[in-house]
């Protein structure tokens, strides 16, 4: 199939460090370029990818402080998709509700893959205009908020199966992953990893929009002896940090739609302790992977049971559910149902 892969311009494809959209989309492209199909992917110009690029932007918005308007630079990727949408068989967008309007007018097959909360009120205001439009879930509970989207298809994230591998060595520490922000439990994991005594290595992006929380409410609980803070990791270093946790402290307080780092963890054969929010009972296995737990209590006690985890089927299990293989196997089922309609998808309401 000839396949058109639209990507956020925030981060590179794939990222250079934190990235969860970004990081997916990369996994998706580049398995669908092994699986033989003809794929373009639409991305910031310091991609790195085995499909064609088209660089609609010179590079990713974070490293770029002259960007002022970054819906100027979306603006400008949807327009450009457009005119070239008649060299393929679908589009599928990577960037929320930006191609909804444009995009139903046309006689190319598109879907959209939402990477995020739904629960915003604001969002119910976009997004039920268009309750048409082919739309993928990451998990079955990110569609609550909105149930009825166009939902067609909901395709569990995946990523490629030797990019993060278990490591030999002692396990040392509990891990945190991922992003600082107070819906991610930062301060909950600290809690957890003090009272039953053990070291915590935090290896997790600060963004803009944190920084006076991380200030404020984090960097003072840093100071504790058995807090080391680590900062933003790459692909290359997470194999050695995940293999080395007893366990990843997954401590959210949000409605999670899918949360990648648990996936991660598992891939290096790590267990996840994770809070039961969102996603999470879709992605865990209670007692393989780890365990789901409601409270900081149960966390505790979650980890005097680790020893009966057997650390090679946290990994077969990753494999067995959570390759980028079988998520680009789930959405080339969804292209091909797509692909054989020849007009305009929906009309947006109103119209």
């Amino acid at each position: 199939m000839r396949i058109a892969q639209i990507a956020p311009l925030f981060e590179a494809v794939p990222p250079k460090l934190y990235g969860g959209t970004e990081r997916v989309v990369s996994a998706l492209t580049e398995e669908l370029v092994a699986m033989g199909h003809d794929v373009t992917l639409f991305a910031s110009g310091d991609s790195i990818t085995s499909a064609k690029l088209d660089a609609v932007w010179p590079r990713a918005l974070r490293l770029d402080p002259t960007i002022k308007d970054w819906i100027a630079s979306y603006m400008r990727m949807m327009e450009l998709v457009r005119r070239r949408a008649d060299e393929f068989d679908v589009l599928h967008f990577h960037v929320d509700y930006f191609p909804s309007s444009l995009f139903s007018r046309q006689t190319t097959p598109f879907l959209t893959t939402v990477h995020g909360r739904l629960d915003l009120p604001e969002f119910a205001e976009v997004y039920n205009l268009f309750p048409d439009v082919p739309m993928v879930s990451i998990s079955d509970n990110q569609r609550l908020p909105l149930p009825n989207l166009g939902w067609v298809e909901t395709v569990l994230h995946g990523i490629p199966e030797e990019l993060l591998t278990p490591q030999p060595g002692p396990q040392e520490y509990l891990a945190f992953l991922g992003r600082i922000s107070p819906e991610k439990g930062i301060e909950a994991a600290i809690r957890i990893a003090g009272r039953v005594g053990m070291k915590l290595k935090v290896a997790a992006k600060v963004d803009v929009a944190d920084k006076d929380y991380f200030d404020r409410c984090v960097e003072p609980l840093l100071a504790n002896a058995n807090v080391e803070f680590v900062g933003e990791i790459n692909d290359a270093q997470k194999p050695a940090f995940l293999s080395g946790a007893h366990a990843l402290l997954f401590p959210i307080d949000w409605p999670e739609p899918f949360g990648l780092v648990m996936i991660e963890s598992m891939a290096c054969g790590c267990p996840v302790i994770a809070f039961r929010r969102g996603s999470v009972p879709e992605v865990m296995d209670h007692g393989i992977t780890g365990f789901i737990v409601d409270n900081e209590d149960e966390a505790v006690a979650a980890l005097g049971k680790l020893a009966s985890l057997d650390r090679a089927g946290v990994r077969a299990r990753f494999e067995k559910r959570w390759t980028a293989r079988r998520m680009a196997e789930d959405y080339v089922h969804v292209y091909e149902r797509l692909a054989r309609r020849s007009k305009p998808l929906l009309r947006a309401v109103g119209d």
